[in-house]
């Protein structure tokens, strides 16, 4: 058995983490040609309406790295529903 690529496997897999489908797991659904429910293109718009919305507002570089890393790690890891709740087009 190997140990180290169980603890690897149990420690970085999606699954352990999250569990769930993400907006980039949605991206590359759309990419490799698969169709999307209305549901997951409406919260691909909405997401991509708060990434610009978060971005833009920031006044500093500093700020806006900040934010950028923040919106990374939720679209890797964050279940793409969250963004069926709200609208983010103000």
């Amino acid at each position: 058995m190997d140990l180290r690529g169980d603890i690897t496997k149990r420690f970085f897999s999606k699954e352990d983490i999250g569990g769930t489908e993400s907006i980039n797991d949605l991206r590359d659904k759309e990419f490799s040609g698969k169709t999307l429910t209305a549901e997951e293109n409406f919260a691909l718009a909405n997401f991509d309406k708060y990434r610009l919305k978060v971005l833009n507002a920031q006044e500093d570089e500093e700020q806006f790295h900040y934010h950028y890393r923040q919106i990374q790690v939720i679209s890797n890891l964050g279940d793409w529903r969250e963004f069926l709740k709200d609208d983010y087009s103000n």
